[in-house]
């Protein structure tokens, strides 16, 4: 090459620093002069040459120019310039009222999205009424429930934006007859009333249950309130009156369903922004969800975790302090006397929960603690894991813990994903749940086979032998951009999650792989997908190309066809393994 050429592109690389910045000071200013009208209609440029005669179509045309070179510019650096990982923040709400609900607009749809991956099928879940696609929302964070008497029968619930323009979020949710196949998603629990942190649980008999965060534009308040569904997740009443349930941000629910004296009741936790006051609490509910009783503080403040019952009725809280805790109360489940901790463990996971990094401002991953109730060798053992940031890294491993003495004492932590140390690969969002038989059933998103270290794919292991070996991960979906399709809030969410039943799991999860030709950029949606053991097979090869059913150019929402009803699918059964 000559002297000249390398000395322009030396230039040329020297000064791309300072024109990003420009650039995106040029977009901010822009930004800044538009009425919040045209900054909403945005994703729509019609709306914007309709609204000529107020005067803000020099504006909106600006902007939506600058708006395109600046989501070029973000998309070739977001692989190489991730938001700084730091420890999971405490004392800050992770939630904020920062955007007024989006104003109505023309609804296109596209086919709904089903991603098959090998022997693993993703079904979109939140689609309308026809089944279709919405073009330009958004859907994450989302909690998944079972109806243990009939596995067919399922719903999920996540943080719903009606439109990625607005920030502005809403209880939403679907459900399932067929086991998975086809979802239903009816709409939002309240229109026009901010909602997150959704939390579903199913007791014994079917009945499904919500835990929904609560706030409004004065940020006055952070409190939950929880509805009930009596007929598969199709309607939902709401228990507590709007934020009776007390609670706070980033909650999580658990029932009692021993046959003890704690039978049917509600127990949450949160991580201390909440509507009492005070740090980081428990509340417990003997009536079904209608009344909460006073909070009680939990000890040593253990934060983003979750919370489960052994079959003594005993209950067992797990978060992060200044380090993991595993909290137990067991007179929580005698409804005369006000719940105390009366056992307290320090918990080592080999790292910390993170914030930042592939998930914006989102946290990395949470701790989830589940307790096996199977009758067997290993029942009443506890379980904790989560994805944490290891000492001198910034991305993550998935970590797990196990006690076979009722939390006096756990084991050395063990890394789940079974790829060698990669500081530049990412094992996030982990999660999992024990299945009634006590298999060990694990999923997360991992960047293994990416080259940029960014793309994602949903992982799974599951362990026979109560964690003490795990089986070799295998993905089971294909790769994601998870930076794409944020609704004016850079993150996909917190969490994902994952219910266990005899023979595999079922999983919520968010992905981007509906293109959306408004915004030149894939949108998140979330899916459904069946894992379960015996579906190993060779690992795909890095970077492979997404092998997704590609969307169709959207069109106006069409009238409703009458579509085939699908067979609800069987569910597989493992192959045989030897003993680990």
């Amino acid at each position: 090459m000559r002297r000249s050429t390398i000395s322009a592109t030396m230039k040329k690389e020297r000064f791309r620093p300072a024109m990003l910045r420009t650039t995106m000071q040029a977009c901010a200013l822009v930004y800044r002069t538009l009425s919040p009208d045209c900054r909403i209609a945005l994703a729509d440029s019609k709306i914007c040459a309709d609204r000529a005669r107020l005067g803000v179509r020099r504006y909106c045309a600006a902007f939506l120019l600058l708006s395109t070179i600046c989501y070029q510019l973000s998309a070739i650096s977001a692989s190489a310039q991730l938001a700084p990982t730091r420890k999971a923040p405490r004392n800050e709400p992770l939630e904020k009222y920062d955007n007024p609900p989006a104003p109505p607009r023309k609804i296109e749809t596209s086919p709904r999205m089903i991603s098959q991956f090998g022997v693993f099928t993703s079904y979109q879940a939140n689609v309308d009424a026809t089944g279709q696609n919405i073009i330009g929302d958004a859907a994450n964070e989302c909690s998944i429930s079972v109806d243990p008497t009939d596995g067919n029968k399922m719903t999920i619930a996540w943080r719903q934006f009606n439109n990625v323009a607005s920030n502005f979020r809403q209880g939403g949710w679907g459900y399932t007859t067929d086991g998975g196949i086809t979802w239903t998603f009816p709409g939002v629990l309240q229109d026009n009333v901010f909602r997150s942190d959704p939390v579903t649980q199913s007791d014994e008999v079917g009945n499904f249950f919500y835990l929904s965060l609560q706030s409004d534009v004065n940020l006055s308040f952070f409190c939950d309130d929880l509805w009930r569904s009596t007929n598969g997740g199709q309607s939902w009443v709401e228990q507590s009156p709007d934020r009776g349930a007390g609670g706070g941000d980033k909650q999580w629910l658990t029932i009692d369903k021993t046959g003890g004296p704690g039978h049917g009741f509600q127990y949450q936790l949160d991580d201390g922004i909440n509507c009492n006051g005070g740090g980081v609490q428990f509340q417990r509910c003997t009536d079904g969800g209608v009344t909460w009783q006073a909070p009680v503080t939990i000890p040593n403040s253990p934060i983003y975790g979750s919370l489960d019952v052994d079959t003594n009725g005993n209950v067992f809280v797990g978060g992060e302090g200044n380090t993991f805790y595993c909290e137990r109360s067991s007179n929580a489940q005698i409804g005369g006397q006000t719940p105390t901790f009366d056992q307290s463990t320090a918990v080592n996971l080999r790292g910390d929960l993170g914030s930042g990094g592939i998930n914006g401002v989102g946290l990395t991953g949470m701790l989830f603690l589940a307790i096996d109730r199977s009758g067997g060798p290993t029942n009443n053992n506890i379980y904790m894991l989560a994805s944490v940031v290891p000492p001198g890294r910034s991305t993550t491993d998935v970590m797990f813990v196990r006690s076979t003495n009722g939390g006096l004492t756990f084991s050395a932590p063990h890394k789940v994903n079974d790829d060698p140390v990669n500081p530049s690969k990412w094992h996030w969002f982990g999660t999992f749940s024990v299945a009634p038989n006590g298999r060990l059933d694990a999923v997360w998103y991992d960047t293994r086979n990416a080259a940029n270290n960014t793309d994602s794919q949903l992982f799974y292991s599951f362990s026979t032998d109560a964690g003490v070996t795990w089986a070799p991960n295998v993905a089971v979906s294909n790769p994601f951009n998870p930076f794409q399709g944020y609704p004016n809030q850079n993150k996909i969410g917190d969490y994902i999650t994952i219910v266990s039943d005899e023979t595999g799991g079922n999983v919520a999860y968010s992905a981007t792989f509906n293109f959306n030709p408004q915004r030149n950029q894939h949108e998140e949606d979330v899916y459904y997908v069946r894992v379960f053991p015996g579906g190993q097979g060779p690992s795909p090869t890095p970077t492979a190309t997404p092998t997704a059913t590609p969307t169709a150019t959207p069109t106006a929402t069409p009238t409703s066809t009458p579509r085939p009803s699908p067979t609800p699918r069987p569910r597989p059964t493992p192959l045989p393994r030897p003993s680990p």
